[in-house]
């Protein structure tokens, strides 16, 4: 079945979707919100304490290597 922009579920068709919307507009039926996964709640949490644990000087170096990857990249591809 296909995902709408937020993961939930919606009809395939035109018509069926066209219903839906319709009844979660007038309330007769309510729109179920996506769950977040344990997975994606976890890992922004090791982000947050990584980022803590960096130093000035190791958060520096590592946004001058991204940053000269990413121009790499851009003057290889053209």
């Amino acid at each position: 079945m296909p995902k709408g922009p937020k993961g939930q579920k919606r009809p395939a068709d035109v018509i069926g979707n066209a219903v839906k919307v319709m009844r979660i507009a007038t309330g007769q039926e309510t729109e179920d919100a996506p769950v977040k996964s344990a997975a994606a709640t976890l890992g922004s949490l090791g982000g947050k304490a990584r980022a803590a644990s960096l130093s000035s000087a190791k958060r520096k170096a590592i946004a001058r290597k991204a940053a000269k990857e990413r121009w790499r990249e851009k003057v290889t591809s053209e």
